[in-house]
């Protein structure tokens, strides 16, 4: 029996952090949006950081201008990236961890302990018409706690699940992808909807691609560094493939 399909969406932050390395206009962020729609991606994620390592102000509408596709807006819970969240629009915005020091995000917002910060930040967005998503670790408290914010979706953080499968601990993944499945289904139970991401890469994704509750998969630098040798929508049909055959429509 085929699972309903889940999306797939695509982070082109590493093509801007490729670009900001050497300075100029190439690689194009937004000419990777346009490519990876054209591969079947439904969905673009960039991800607007305080330091602007990456994506910058301007590839806001650019990615926007170059694709049709909903964009999903990381952002911290600053002010500024709220001023910008809701003068740009996106389709929806996901709250993240933010810290300088960091090469990459790590680890779910802890919405449980910062409940009194970020619940403005989520009313707010709501409020400017926003769907809001929360970026969590695969927790029944952390999703309680997303629910009673009142936000619509959680995204589920991964990233634990990869490391423990590329480390050989095979005990340990394994009851790390349970807390992804019973934190999805507690998640989904509640009405809300639930989207996984972080690491995910073509040998990971399939038994989180498999719970069923998924509906979304944000993936990005796995992608891109594969595109590296085979070219980004060729990158991105693999794993739409992956996806797909784990939902059984492959």
């Amino acid at each position: 029996m085929s699972l309903q399909r889940a999306r797939l969406g695509v982070n082109i932050d590493h093509v801007a952090t490729i670009r900001n390395a050497r300075g100029g206009a190439h690689p194009d962020p937004a000419k990777a949006a346009a490519l990876a729609q054209t591969a079947g991606a439904d969905g673009i994620t960039i991800h607007l950081r305080e330091d602007r390592r990456h994506i910058r102000d301007y590839d806001l509408e650019a990615v926007r201008s170059a694709t049709t596709l909903p964009i999903n807006l990381e952002m911290a819970t600053t002010d500024e990236m709220l001023a910008i969240a809701t003068r740009f629009k996106p389709h929806a915005a996901c709250l993240v961890p933010e810290k300088r020091e960091e090469r990459t995000t790590e680890g779910g917002l802890d919405v449980a302990r910062l409940h009194n910060q970020v619940e403005p930040f989520v009313r707010k967005l709501r409020d400017a018409g926003i769907r809001v998503s929360l970026f969590i670790e695969p927790s029944k408290v952390q999703v309680a706690v997303a629910e009673a914010m009142g936000a619509p979706v959680v995204e589920l953080h991964t990233g634990k699940y990869v490391e423990l499968v590329f480390a050989g601990q095979k005990a340990e993944a394994a009851e790390e992808l349970n807390r992804l499945r019973e934190a999805a289904e507690h998640g989904h139970a509640k009405g809300i909807e639930i989207h996984v991401g972080h690491g995910l890469t073509y040998d990971t994704v399939r038994p989180v691609a498999a719970i069923p509750e998924v509906r979304e998969l944000n993936i990005g630098h796995f992608i891109l560094g594969e595109a590296l040798f085979v070219g980004l929508e060729t990158a991105v049909k693999r794993m739409r493939h992956e996806i797909d055959a784990a939902r059984g429509h492959a």
